[in-house]
Formats: C-alpha cells, sequence, structure tokens
C-alpha cells in the first residue's frame, strides 16, 4: 500500500483545481459544480467553497447519482443489486458551464454515465470535467479539463480515495 496524496495535497489540489476553473477561459455562462456520488461529491463541495470565497459569489453545488445510467447495469454476470441513491439537482443547469467533478477517471464509463443523466435536468452551455485523479486505462475518448494529480499504475491496482466527511481521513492510496 502506497500514500500517493495526504491530506495536505488534496487541500493544495482543491485550492489549484479552484483557481484554475475561475482562470478558464469560456463564455459568460454561469458557473455550477456537481459531484458524481460517491466520492466526486465531497470534493465537488470543497471546490465550490473555494470558489465562493474567491468569487465572492455563491456557486450552485449538486450530487449526481448515476447507478440508472451506467451501461453495465444490466449485465448478467453481474452478482450484485443496484443501489440507488438520491440525486439533489436543486437548480437549473440549462445555459450553466457545469463542473462535473470525481475522485477517480480510468476508463471514462462513469463520466459518460454522468453526463446522460446530466442532460435529464436541461441543456448546458457545456460540460467540464475535474478529477482528484487521472489514470490510465481509458475505453472512451473522455479527457479531464482539471487535474489534480496524474497516476500510472496497472490495472490490477486499485486505487483508494478517503475523504474526511466519510473516511475520517484525507488520502489517495494505491493498492
Amino acid at each position: 500500500m502506497d500514500i500517493v496524496l495526504k491530506s495536505k495535497d488534496i487541500t493544495q489540489i482543491v485550492e489549484k483545481c479552484a483557481k484554475w476553473i475561475s482562470d478558464f477561459p469560456a463564455s459568460d455562462a454561469p458557473i455550477a459544480i456537481i459531484g458524481i456520488r460517491s466520492r466526486g461529491v465531497f470534493l465537488a463541495g470543497r471546490i465550490a467553497q473555494v470558489l465562493e470565497k474567491k468569487t465572492a459569489h455563491e456557486i450552485p453545488c449538486g450530487t449526481l447519482d448515476i447507478t440508472l445510467y451506467r451501461d453495465d447495469l444490466n449485465d448478467p454476470h453481474s452478482t450484485q443489486q443496484p443501489q440507488v441513491r438520491s440525486t439533489e439537482i436543486d437548480f437549473d443547469i440549462t445555459g450553466k458551464t457545469i463542473i462535473l467533478v470525481d475522485d477517480v477517471l480510468q476508463t471514462g464509463r462513469t463520466v459518460r454515465a454522468a453526463m446522460d443523466a446530466i442532460m435529464e435536468f436541461g441543456r448546458p452551455q457545456a460540460i467540464r470535467l475535474a478529477v482528484l485523479i487521472d489514470r490510465k486505462g481509458r475505453e472512451l475518448p473522455i479527457q479531464p479539463d482539471f487535474v489534480g494529480h496524474h497516476v500510472e499504475v496497472s490495472p490490477k491496482h486499485k486505487i483508494s480515495v478517503s475523504f474526511k466527511e466519510s473516511d475520517d481521513i484525507d488520502q489517495v492510496v494505491i493498492e
């Protein structure tokens, strides 16, 4: 087990990501942040808080459950029942630049499902992707706009992200 990021590293990444988002050349469309359940939600909330302090504007922040949009939902070889959780997007996304946030990007399938789910709520002007960890292994042509840390490990390794909000510690570990 190797610790890749510690608490202070994650805090610095959140600060940098918020700066990148605020400096990103975009239209005049307002920004809203949506975190993908489960770990993307914590990261999205932190980024939104830093952006609010930086811009002195309220940044809408929501939670997205992609369970029903997954391409492996009806996999006949799966033994697990899907656990559908709540999606909490209590703002209009139409015309906004949505910053979609997840903890780890690998295949791109989670992001594809998230984009499909977002379109059920309206038509954003643009969707940008922010991830804490970018690792190789893409199966779809999806690339992040904002990356906290790149990790190159074989597919047999697992990357575990922990946040204080759910795990009492901030860290990223390769197992």
